[in-house]
């Protein structure tokens, strides 16, 4: 038997790896002698870095970048040698999660460090990057990252407008004359799952500046700066293009490597899904398992688990898949290839005891263990 493994984390719990080690466990325990292959698995968000750089034999730096609040921060990307690529994830560096609720304030926070770490990769000699750029805590429109990148973006005296949001309100001008000159061979895939435009009623600020700190004033005054920087750029970068969907992704950050470098926005799950080959994998595969932390009617919106799905049914593969939980809508993702999903909850526990690591792992083993049990029973018996 042969079998091919791509689950998502179980967020909290179990990595991506640690989840298809455990299926494994619990295959091995029935087919000892199945070959089984675990494939990393992540939707350009929260986990990928750990996900492919594990999972493809890369390597995970560590270095200290300016926080969204202008404080260091220890930020983690991966490095994969054999082909010069850098894996990031921008909430790393200018995450929502580094910011205390109570000094959430996307006037100020900066996206400085996002460029540190690009800086970083491409003196260790990385030209081809994967970025994803959920959970931002910023509304700059990228101009942090820009900056720390050698862009000279100036107010009318000359000088660096300052971080954050506000730093939109003061700028006069943009040159490239001082950009790092590596910057100009290096290409970027952003893991972007989102369509909204830079501005307007769906923009950017209103829709995600809430959540970032941002009252009504302050929604309306960074909607507007984001305008103005958006034709500015327009009049001198040819790419610069504000109602593309996904420029108002990560608070413009979308805008600002369409602008700015040589970038294209793609569904994270279609990036890592070529990344990883996985078509090749599932190819000589009797079964495919995925699966995630949770399975429910969002499951079926170009999550991870459908994306491998839709690789297996190409090819004709049976899918099934685990998860810590499935809501009632997650019968959806019946229709959309998973041919059966099974929780693996087995008791009745609360919510911290269920998601600790080592109860998750021993609840996926026992859980594919009888799963399998059944499909030796009907071989058996067929």
């Amino acid at each position: 038997m042969n079998i091919t493994i791509a689950i998502d984390s179980f967020k909290g719990s179990l990595t991506s790896l640690e989840a298809g080690h455990a299926i494994e466990q619990g295959i091995k325990h029935v087919f000892p002698d199945a070959s089984v292959t675990v494939r990393p698995l992540a939707d350009g968000g929260e986990g990928t870095v750990e996900a492919l750089a594990f999972g493809m034999g890369g390597n995970i730096e560590t270095i200290t970048v300016t926080g969204p609040l202008g404080d260091p921060v220890e930020c983690r990307y991966g490095i994969l040698p054999e082909t010069n690529t850098a894996i990031l994830e921008m909430s790393g560096a200018a995450g929502i999660t580094l910011v205390p609720d109570d000094m959430r304030n996307p006037l100020k926070t900066t996206t400085y460090g996002v460029g540190e770490v690009i800086c970083d990769a491409i003196k260790k000699g990385c030209r081809r990057f994967i970025v994803g750029i959920g959970g931002s805590a910023t509304n700059d429109g990228g101009i942090g990252m820009l900056q720390a990148l050698g862009f000279d973006i100036l107010d009318p005296s000359g000088k660096p407008v300052p971080h954050g949001a506000e730093g939109l309100s003061h700028i006069a001008s943009i040159s490239a004359d001082h950009v790092i000159p590596e910057l100009s061979l290096c290409s970027f895939q952003i893991a972007c799952d989102v369509n909204n435009p830079l501005c307007g009623p769906n923009g950017a600020s209103a829709i995600y500046g809430p959540q970032k700190g941002a009252d009504a004033k302050m929604i309306q005054d960074m909607d507007r700066w984001l305008a103005d920087y958006a034709e500015l750029c327009r009049r001198q970068f040819p790419n610069a293009d504000a109602s593309v969907p996904g420029t108002g992704a990560a608070g413009g950050m979308g805008f600002a490597f369409l602008t700015f470098m040589n970038s294209s926005l793609e569904s994270g799950i279609s990036i890592i899904l070529k990344e990883t080959k996985l078509h090749e994998y599932v190819r000589d595969a009797d079964i495919v398992i995925t699966g995630e932390g949770r399975l429910d009617g969002q499951t079926v919106m170009g999550k991870a688990p459908i994306g491998v799905a839709s690789i297996a049914k190409e090819a004709g593969k049976p899918v099934i898949a685990f998860s810590g939980c499935v809501t009632p809508d997650a019968v959806n993702c019946n229709h959309a290839g998973i041919d059966a999903f099974f929780p693996i909850l087995r008791t009745v526990v609360t919510l911290e005891d269920a998601m600790k690591t080592e109860n998750a792992k021993k609840n996926l083993i026992d859980t594919t263990e009888q799963v399998f049990r059944l499909i030796r029973t009907v071989q058996n018996n067929g």
